[in-house]
């Protein structure tokens, strides 16, 4: 398992490598928010973390979020994020062609193939490496990160619910994480299927 941290403050490691570019803005300073998404067999996040680590008496108490084959998104909103941006991040996400329904086949849209989703807040996606150290204040404050992530799984969840002509009548399941907690994380994958969508 991975731990990152999905809120403000001083983030951890989100592990993410080997991944491809999709920004829409032409500039770097110009993205408000910014996703990762990695394509999965299955995923297992703790979403309790914080609580249990601060309590030695929560022990065992431990809480988890699973999905099947799907995608995994790991998302974080900069500094002059706003609503209309998660949602259109959120949008962008459902509609990417990034998902395959069995290996080597035509990649269709997570709303296509009735994939399942897991959303992971991810504050060291804002990182920007200065001298040896990243530093993280282009990030979005953590009251309005929280807001704008909620508004983020939301959207992403509405977009996923409503089948697209001829895909299959499966239900998908949309679990996140909680923002501002350690994420800790497990995925299973069939290859280094990593991509970053900006907006």
């Amino acid at each position: 398992m991975e731990a990152g941290r999905g809120g403000g403050g001083e983030p951890g490691a989100d592990g993410t490598q080997g991944a491809s570019s999709a920004a829409s803005g032409s500039a770097s300073q110009c993205v408000q928010a910014r996703a990762v998404v990695q394509q999965c067999m299955s995923a297992k996040l703790q979403t309790n973390y914080n609580q249990v680590a601060a309590d030695p008496e929560q022990a065992g108490a431990e809480q988890f979020v699973e999905i099947s084959k799907g995608m995994v998104v790991f998302v974080c909103f900069l500094k002059g994020a706003t609503e209309a941006a998660a949602e259109r991040l959120a949008s962008t996400v459902a509609k990417a062609r990034l998902c395959e329904a069995a290996e080597n086949s035509k990649r269709q849209s997570v709303v296509d193939y009735r994939q399942d989703v897991m959303v992971v807040p991810q504050a060291t996606l804002g990182g920007v490496l200065k001298g040896k150290q990243f530093q993280y204040h282009r990030n979005t404050s953590p009251e309005l990160g929280v807001a704008l992530f909620d508004l983020f799984v939301t959207t992403l969840r509405r977009a996923i619910a409503t089948p697209a002509a001829g895909s299959p009548e499966r239900a998908p399941v949309l679990v996140a994480g909680t923002y501002g907690n350690r994420q800790v994380l497990s995925i299973a994958t069939n290859g280094p299927s990593t991509h970053i969508i900006e907006v």
